[in-house]
């Protein structure tokens, strides 16, 4: 799932912002959610008889009508927001089935590698959330989302950079968001991407391989 991630982000920053490279972009992020039905005992394939769980057919379904958006976005058939709020949906998912499988192999192996990299992976996922959003609303807005330049012309890797930058709370103050709701979502990524570094990934690391009884409580 981390390697996953890391290739769909780089992916959506690299491609060029054309109806083509938005659909492969769409595609990779649907496999993301695949692989979580497909890791994830919950929501997966039973091991015995190869049934599949009611949740899992929903999520199977999810990626089925998301895999048929992107070939509706690589036609040019549907706004590029469309694909995006799809997307991000499906994101939502994936962050929800991954927190959840981490708590429980917390819970069950203590802190391992793993759970780490399926922080980090998380951490990811909360960057590419917030790029859509961004990606939605410059989609639905009659006014400019940032001031350097129009909704007409903002680009993809322009939406998922400014996001991670402000994960980050790097700002290099290239791209600056002018719209109110814009601003409070940038404070918002602030607020958990720091929070989220120095609780989660600091709890995990801290105690990397300690055993289940010694872990700390979800």
């Amino acid at each position: 799932m981390l390697a996953l991630t890391i290739l769909a982000v780089l992916f959506s920053i690299l491609a060029p912002d054309t109806p083509v490279g938005r659909a492969v972009a769409v595609v990779l992020q649907g496999a993301m959610l695949f692989a979580v039905i497909i890791t994830s005992r919950e929501t997966g394939w039973r091991e015995r008889g190869r049934d599949l769980h009611p949740q899992g057919l929903l999520a199977t379904l999810t990626v089925a009508v998301l895999f048929g958006l992107a070939v509706l976005v690589g036609l040019n058939v549907v706004p590029r927001w469309v694909g995006s709020a799809a997307t991000a949906a499906a994101l939502a998912v994936v962050l929800g089935v991954l927190t959840r499988g981490i708590v429980r192999l917390v819970r069950a192996r203590g802190v391992t590698l793993q759970a780490v990299a399926g922080a980090l992976t998380t951490y990811l996922l909360i960057g590419l959330e917030f790029a859509l959003i961004v990606r939605v609303i410059v989609g639905l807005s009659g006014h400019p989302y940032f001031a350097q330049v129009t909704n007409a012309a903002v680009t993809q890797s322009q939406e998922i950079y400014f996001s991670f930058t402000t994960l980050t709370t790097t700002g290099y103050g290239d791209l600056s968001p002018v719209l109110s709701l814009g601003r409070a979502l940038s404070v918002l990524e602030m607020l958990i991407g720091q929070i989220y570094l120095v609780t989660v990934i600091g709890l995990l690391v801290g105690n990397l391989r300690r055993s289940p009884e010694r872990a700390p409580e979800a």
